[in-house]
Formats: structure tokens, C-alpha cells, sequence
């Protein structure tokens, strides 16, 4: 797999603040209620759920036309994007990197050329959950069993492949079972799945539940996996999983990718600069950071280009006059 080009680390710690010059032109209601806009979400047991449905909340009190759809995520979401299925969705960076340059789970397929990027949202943490009767402390100990590594080509089996790859081992290496992290963690519950991948903003609905029964631990991602992983895809970066989150023993060294909002290249300019001027008003970041505690720590003005600067993500045209009228891009 060829080395992306990237010319910032898109999760290095980017934080542009938006300065706050009179407000760009904005549309009137009878102009918003022209366009539906459908916010392409995830499955409702993750965290892109919630927040894709505030996003559609919002979206629709400013006069638009909306719904939020329920996907497979983030490849879903791609795939859906591109093919005209939807006007707005939430998608992992890395995925969409490789869908842009077509490389990788995109190898042999055509570019994705419809795909562009209005803002950034908030980091997915890897989270590979186990519990504490498994005894799987190490990635290494991952050899040998029943591993939920997320459905096929999904944004969570991409990183699973990658942090396997990582780790100088392969799929042959475990029993790998092609479920979704929802599906996974209940096979967890009935003993037919020792690990899952959960590549999620932390807080996850699923591994909460799951330690209302279990006592949940995290495989870790550190020492130099970690370092080959990020030598590589420079689009991870070492975070932790705090013990308190989920009532783990221990905090819990991993890596983690951005989530970022997509948009059709198609959808007009003005539109596009009229969505972001009232999403990063106090109003719609208060509408959009009540639906989960990530979005209200991470959905902020200071993290707006946040994985999307440097890549070769294209941003929309609207979201360009967006953040140069703000004098966050030159």
C-alpha cells in the first residue's frame, strides 16, 4: 500500500481557531426550504447516530428539508455520498483518504470524485474491547481467538487490518468473525466472540452495556506497533482510553483516527457557507453538542479543519469561502 500524501499529519494536534468577523450571507427559510439535505448517520448503536440526527435536527430548524439516515458507516456513507444517495455524511479520515486516491480497501476502484469536506467532528478512538475473564492483555494475545474485526470494507475493518498489519500479523493469525461492533459485543455476552474492534468516539452505547454484565477491559495499541502504525498511516495518533469512561481497571494506550462531515460536491456554495455559519453559532453548537458528550467536548470552531487540512481531501468550494471569510484558510 502506497504512503499517503499528506502533508500535515491530519490528526496532529490542528487547532484553527475561527475568528468572528460579521457573519457571511446567509439564506432565508423560503431559500432553505428549496433543498433536502439527507444526513447520511451510522447504525443506531454507535455514536454517529445521535450526532448525525442533531445535525439533521438543526439543519431542519434553519427551514431546510431533512431527514437522518441510519448506514453501515462510514463505507456505507462513502459509497452512498458518491453516488449521489445523499447530500451530507460522517466518514472516518482515513477511509475517505483512500477512497479520494483510490488505494487500499479502494484499490482497483474508481476515485471518489463527488466526495468534499465541510468540517471536522471529533476523533474515533480504537477501542479493542475484551473482557477481563478472556485474559487478553496484548494485541499478541489476540492469536488464536474468535475476533469481531467489523463488517467487510467497513471504516472499523479498515483499521483492524491496519493495526494487524501493524502488529507483523495477519487475519490467519485469529478467528475473524465480519461483524458490525454492535453484533460482535452481543456474541461477546453469549461467549462466541473474545475481542472486539470498536472504532467509536469514547462513551460507546454498546461497550457500556457490555459492562453491565462483564468486566470490560481494552486490548492496547502501544510500544512499537503503535510506532509502526503511525509511521505508515500518519493519520493515527496516540490517544488513551481513560480507565472512569467505561470502569476499566486501567487507563489504556491506543490509537485514533478524525471523523469528518462530507458533503455532495454538488450542493451549492451558498448552502454550504450557510450551513457552517449556523452550525458554528452558538445556537447550533449547543444543539449539536447536547446529542452526546463527544460532540460537545469536540465539535468546536477551534477544531474546524481538524483532518482535513493536508490531506488530499478536497474541501467544498462553499466551505472554502466559509473559512476564508473567517481567516482560518488563506
Amino acid at each position: 500500500m502506497r504512503k499517503l500524501k499528506l502533508v500535515l499529519g491530519c490528526l496532529a494536534a490542528l487547532s484553527i481557531a475561527l475568528p468572528a468577523p460579521a457573519s457571511l450571507a446567509a439564506l432565508s427559510k423560503e431559500e432553505r426550504s428549496k433543498y433536502f439535505i439527507t444526513v447520511l448517520t451510522g447504525p443506531s448503536s454507535g455514536i454517529y447516530f445521535p450526532i448525525g440526527g442533531a445535525f439533521s435536527s438543526f439543519i431542519g430548524s434553519l427551514g431546510y428539508k431533512t431527514s437522518a439516515t441510519a448506514t453501515g458507516a462510514t463505507a456505507e456513507n462513502i459509497n452512498a455520498l458518491n453516488t449521489g444517495q445523499g447530500e451530507m455524511a460522517i466518514a472516518m479520515s482515513d477511509a475517505v483518504i483512500q477512497a479520494v486516491e483510490s488505494f487500499g480497501a479502494y484499490e482497483g476502484k474508481p476515485k471518489a470524485t463527488n466526495l468534499r469536506a465541510m468540517m471536522g467532528l471529533w476523533p474515533n478512538v480504537c477501542q479493542i474491547v475484551t473482557t477481563e475473564k478472556t485474559g487478553i492483555k496484548s494485541f499478541a494475545d489476540l492469536k488464536g481467538k474468535r475476533i469481531g474485526v467489523g463488517a467487510p470494507n467497513s471504516g472499523v475493518e479498515l483499521n483492524a487490518r491496519m493495526m494487524f498489519e501493524a502488529h507483523g500479523m495477519t487475519y490467519k493469525d485469529v478467528k475473524v468473525d465480519y461483524l458490525n461492533y454492535g453484533e460482535a459485543i452481543d456474541q461477546m455476552k453469549n461467549g462466541l466472540v473474545d475481542a472486539a474492534f470498536v472504532t467509536s468516539g469514547l462513551g460507546n452505547a454498546t461497550i457500556r452495556e457490555l459492562g453491565v454484565t462483564e468486566k470490560v477491559a481494552f486490548v492496547p495499541v502501544e510500544g512499537e506497533g503503535l510506532k509502526k502504525l503511525i509511521e505508515k498511516y500518519p493519520f493515527y495518533i496516540e490517544t488513551t482510553i481513560p480507565a472512569a469512561v467505561y470502569g476499566a481497571a486501567k487507563d489504556t494506550t491506543t490509537a485514533a483516527v478524525m471523523n469528518i462531515m462530507l458533503v455532495d460536491v454538488k450542493l451549492p456554495d451558498e448552502v454550504v457557507v450557510d450551513l457552517l455559519e449556523n452550525i458554528y453559532s452558538p445556537a447550533g453548537l449547543a444543539a449539536i453538542g447536547a446529542s452526546h458528550a463527544t460532540a460537545k467536548k469536540e465539535i468546536t470552531t477551534d477544531t474546524a479543519l481538524r483532518g482535513i487540512v493536508g490531506t488530499s481531501v478536497p474541501f467544498h468550494n462553499g466551505a472554502v469561502k466559509y473559512y476564508k471569510g473567517k481567516g482560518a484558510l488563506k
